[in-house]
């Protein structure tokens, strides 16, 4: 069997001397998407900021390829081929919505994604890439997030509560553009309350509860009860 792509073992993280998340082991092979489920305070985000070097661990804990990347800057990170969707968006309200997406080449990766290949998977971006970002509705600034991650060219892309606040309607038009974003053999894990979305468009879960792997297998094989309990930390 071939080497995980994303791989995390015994992964502690810590926030000063709170300790979010305790001995996490996950693998993650290339072409899939797992998603990540789990009550508020469970260690969703955390785990997302890890791999994504916005939250420093030991490099061993975190490997990317078999290569360590637990120490590295968020940039190195990008680099070598992990791209995050943060939580909120963060785009940079002074600049354009085309500024924001142009930010994400500048890590050099060579692929697929271009300003022309993103505004092809998010049309209106294209109609509105002089106005200032945060001009924008919550749904499109989630689109300007997910184009700025592609335009890196990732092997591995992040998205951490994609669909958090944003209004039905919208959050299924991101989950209709997700096979042309992960298509193409992307890697993905995503991070979503809505446990029905999340296992639509996944092959594995992992659920995690007070900083902890409390339940992972095979959508198929896993039952709503068994996830009922991960989730909330009862007896199944």
């Amino acid at each position: 069997m071939s080497e995980p792509v994303l791989q995390l073992v015994g992964l502690d993280a810590h926030y000063g001397d709170f300790q979010a998340l305790y001995g996490v082991d996950m693998e993650v092979n290339a072409g899939e998407v797992i998603a990540i489920i789990g009550a508020n305070g469970a260690g969703k985000t955390t785990l997302m900021r890890s791999i994504s070097g916005l939250l420093h661990n030991a490099g061993d804990q975190v490997r990317f390829k078999g290569q360590p990347i637990g120490a590295l800057r968020a940039d190195q990170v990008a680099y070598a081929g992990v791209a995050l969707v943060p939580e909120g968006r963060q785009l940079f309200a002074s600049l354009s919505v085309e500024e924001n997406l142009r930010l994400g080449s500048t890590v050099g990766r060579a692929g697929p994604w271009s300003l022309e290949a993103v505004y092809d998977l998010f049309p209106i971006l294209q109609e509105r890439r002089n106005q200032p970002s945060t001009s924008l509705s919550g749904g499109q600034q989630q689109m300007v997030a997910i184009g700025r991650a592609l335009m890196s060219n990732p092997e591995v892309i992040l998205f951490d509560e994609i669909s958090l606040g944003l209004a039905p309607v919208i959050i299924k038009s991101i989950y209709e553009a997700l096979p042309g974003i992960i298509g193409g053999g992307m890697t993905a894990m995503i991070v979503e309350q809505d446990i029905t979305k999340a296992l639509s468009v996944s092959s594995r879960v992992y659920c995690l509860q007070e900083g902890r792997v409390s339940l992972s297998g095979r959508v198929g094989d896993i039952t709503r009860d068994q996830i009922t309990a991960a989730y909330f930390g009862v007896a199944a």
